[in-house]
């Protein structure tokens, strides 16, 4: 039998990457500001991390305008969701396991 930790994802290390996935999961979409707030990090960090996740296919990014103001705004993609969910499951395995 295959142990827990082989099935976490390692994109899923970071607590920023984390966070993120957590907010798009449970929302339809988040926008830049409110992951931003959320998480607490710099534009730059969470651009960086957002990267990440959009180029493993686990999020989509969606540009819109509101007025003149650009809005960028973050969903889960079928693959993310599921992704996450085996980490999740993972994690859960592996802290059973320990008590």
């Amino acid at each position: 039998m295959k142990n827990p930790i082989e099935h976490l994802n390692k994109i899923f290390d970071s607590r920023i990457r984390l966070g993120i996935m957590s907010a798009v999961l449970v929302n339809n979409e988040v926008s830049f500001n409110d992951l931003k707030e959320l998480i607490q990090v710099t534009d730059g960090n969470l651009a960086s991390h957002l990267k990440t996740l959009e180029e493993a296919a686990y999020i989509k990014v969606n540009k819109g305008f509101i007025g003149r103001k650009t809005n960028t705004t973050y969903a889960v993609t079928k693959s993310g969701e599921k992704a996450f969910k085996h980490h999740l499951e993972a994690l859960e395995k592996m802290i059973r396991k320990l008590s």
